[in-house]
């Protein structure tokens, strides 16, 4: 394969399996986050190849993405864009490895190595009959992150043979179009074992009763040692969502971090924080820093590094180390909290400067919205930017609250000091929900009640999925305010994305909750243009909303799946929904912040019944 040409959106992916760098393709930066990041594999024309660590990326030239709140949450120093490739440099760009390293002939139908096919350098072609190879279709991982390929020699022996080590025969891989099922898909070799099919492998005990363990290979990872794994592996296609899971987290610049001198500073913290006051204030006005900012003083600067480096120390102090869970409490206190209050205060534009959070209320009273609709505060997020990063990943099963941290898949070998992360801008409304009317119905007993049953259902899986009795589970965020909020969330989604032209993949949302907090925040933040020319923030003034929030909860007043929606008593992956489903409130992946579980319809528009009223019902 030739070169790719750069392109301004797309990044090259080299190879680190040849002796010169190759380009293997072309990724978008933000899918080295979200869709293709370390660990994950990527299909290129007939071959297939894993992300490297990061610790392989020559980030020489990478951007800085300054997000100090997220940075302090994650334990870095900072993030960075995946690097873009250089014609003229092997060894720029995303690293990349082969896997799975099986490979099949569709002509011969020899199962073996690639390295074994001896193709022509650049292509993966059989060396014998001159087609094109085709990588294995299963692979196998364990739920602590490791990864493997498939045991094709053992699993056609099972049975057949009594010794333990390799017959010395040719694996053999063909299909033979009976079924499109695993029946069809059928592997033999040579030394005259019975063919046998890949029916039963996706068995959560198929590998184990074979007496496969998992061998702890990190492949993503150049010399990782396997160590050894107790946790069993399981069978998976190649393309299967569950090979990867990000574990991603996100924040909004909101002022102080994202104006004024703490936003000048922020490029150059790395460089200053190491440094007395002295060498600040001569860099500074050395290399004429504020020669565009007369209103600050190097003097300026020096307190506003002082400043960031005591809150670094004081994270540092209440760190309680790696625990998943903490870590999930500490960011959606600290983040969430933090951008609460930003979004319920006026930040107005200000002629002149740059501002990547303006966030104002509507030009007309909302008193019509109050008793109506038991709205408190609307406001207008004018412009907003948001740092999305990659923490790690996860195998098998999605990534929860309770997870261990020995589920968690490391991105690189060391200790990062630093994350991939990606930028985006765009638009939102956020609403916030009238204190006094929320208290009196979210202590009614129907509400409380049905709240409980999602809560137990929850609790029961953090608890499953914490994998250790004496370990403190997670309390579940499933109470009614929570519900409540989510539910509204999804219908202005829906709505929006019906009213004002908007796909609902483009529109996210954000759900402040805890504690005190009864807002939502709906918004775009998406890598094109959808969203990002004022047509989220109309839908926020007091006339468009009033009606946009009356249709949307007519629309949830009945589902096409009723009565069995509504009457559900659980529905969802792992029955931690009630009333919802397609037809009513889910979303697509790509919108919900919870993966769409801990929702309820009743909790908007109430039961038909009346026994349980729902926030919106008068």
């Amino acid at each position: 394969m030739s070169p790719v040409p750069p392109r301004t959106r797309r990044r090259g992916l080299p190879s680190t399996t040849a002796r010169t760098a190759r380009k293997l393709g072309e990724i978008r930066r933000a899918q080295l986050v979200t869709t293709y990041g370390v660990g994950a594999m990527v299909a290129v024309e007939n071959e297939s190849f894993l992300v490297r660590g990061i610790d392989s990326w020559d980030i020489s030239e990478a951007p800085v993405i300054s997000e100090p709140r997220l940075a302090r949450q994650l334990g870095v120093s900072g993030f960075r864009m995946p690097p873009a490739p250089d014609p003229d440099r092997a060894r720029d760009g995303v690293r990349a490895v082969r896997f799975p390293e099986m490979y099949s002939c569709p002509q011969c139908h020899q199962l073996q190595p690639f390295r074994k096919f001896n193709s022509p350098t650049g292509r993966a072609e059989c060396s014998t009959c001159q087609e094109n190879l085709v990588p294995s279709r299963f692979v196998i991982a364990c739920a602590h992150g490791h990864l493997d390929d498939f045991p094709y020699g053992k699993w056609v022996h099972r049975g057949n043979r009594t010794g333990s080590g390799p017959c010395g025969g040719q694996l053999s891989f063909r299909t033979d179009g009976s079924t499109a099922s695993l029946r069809a898909v059928l592997i033999g070799c040579s030394c005259g074992a019975e063919e046998v099919s890949m029916e039963g492998s996706f068995r959560r005990q198929a590998l184990r009763d074979l007496g496969i363990r998992c061998s702890g290979r990190r492949p993503w990872l150049k010399d990782a040692p396997s160590g050894s794994c107790q946790e069993p592996p399981r069978t998976l296609q190649r393309g299967s969502s569950s090979v990867w899971f990000p574990v991603m987290y996100s924040a909004l610049s909101i002022p102080p971090w994202s104006q004024g001198i703490a936003k000048l500073v922020a490029p150059y913290y790395d460089l200053f924080k190491e440094e007395d006051s002295a060498s600040i204030t001569t860099y500074v006005r050395m290399q004429k820093l504020l020669r565009h900012h007369p209103e600050y003083s190097a003097d300026d600067v020096v307190a506003e590094v002082e400043r960031r480096r005591a809150a670094e120390a004081a994270a540092e102090e209440s760190d309680d180390g790696t625990d998943v869970a903490q870590r999930a409490r500490n960011y959606r206190r600290e983040i969430y909290e933090g951008e609460y209050r930003s979004l319920s205060q006026p930040h107005p534009e200000v002629a002149g400067r740059q501002q990547e959070f303006v966030c104002e209320p509507p030009t007309a009273p909302i008193d019509a919205l109050r008793p109506s609709h038991g709205l408190a505060q609307v406001m207008l997020v004018k412009r907003l930017r948001e740092v999305r990063a990659l923490q790690s990943f996860r195998r098998v099963e999605e990534p929860s609250s309770a997870d261990s941290s020995l589920r968690e898949a490391s991105i690189s070998l060391a200790e990062p000091t630093w994350l991939p992360a990606f930028e985006v801008s765009g638009e939102g409304v956020f609403v916030r929900l009238d204190p006094e009317r929320l208290r009196d119905w979210e202590q009614r007993p129907g509400q409380v009640a049905r709240a409980a049953r999602i809560r137990a259902n929850h609790e029961r899986l953090l608890s499953a999925r914490s994998g250790d009795s004496d370990k403190t589970v997670p309390p579940s965020p499933a109470t009614p305010r929570f519900l409540l909020l989510h539910a509204l969330a999804h219908i202005l989604i829906n709505e929006w994305s019906l009213d004002g032209g908007y796909p609902a993949a483009s529109l996210r949302e954000r759900i402040y909750g805890e504690e005190d907090m009864a807002g939502v925040l709906v918004y775009t933040a998406t890598s094109d243009s959808a969203g990002s020319l004022g047509g989220v923030v109309a839908q926020g003034e007091p006339g468009r909303l009033e009606a946009s929030l009356r249709a949307a909860l007519h629309r949830a007043s009945w589902c096409s799946n009723d009565p069995l929606c509504m009457e559900s008593e659980s529905s969802g992956a792992d029955s931690l929904n009630l009333a919802a489903c397609h037809a009513c409130l889910l979303l697509p992946e790509t919108s919900c912040e919870n993966n769409n579980i801990l929702l309820d319809r009743a909790a908007l528009v109430g039961t038909p019944d009346g026994r349980v009223p729902g926030f919106f019902t008068r």
